[in-house]
């Protein structure tokens, strides 16, 4: 019992100073394409695979008020507050999932 008491201390502090593993991020391992521009069919299937919106092809429209729709849902609290759809909306989107997505080697 003793040593039990000894030892718990001991394997607590390891545990906390053991390091835990990143959260996933929201379409990791893909890269945005660098020359896409913003609304380009490029950037749309970007964002598309990225968040997960569609299903094989299978999904609203890019670009379509549906597909904003979605993305702001995937974006959850993190969705920009201007109108979905808009440019200052997609530079939002853009700016956040390039933030969330690992550099490029």
């Amino acid at each position: 019992m003793r040593r039990l008491a000894v030892s718990l201390p001991l394997a607590l502090l390891l545990a906390a100073c053991s390091p835990s593993p990143a959260p996933p991020q929201a379409g990791a391992g893909q890269n945005a394409p660098a020359d896409a521009a913003l609304g380009s069919p490029e950037w749309y299937v970007w964002v598309d695979h990225s968040l997960h919106i569609g299903d094989n092809g299978h999904g609203p429209e890019h670009g379509s008020p549906a597909w904003n729709q979605a993305v702001q849902n995937k974006l959850g609290q993190e969705a920009p507050p201007s109108k979905p759809g808009s440019p200052q909306w997609q530079q939002s989107v853009d700016a956040l999932l390039r933030t969330r997505l690992p550099p490029s080697s």
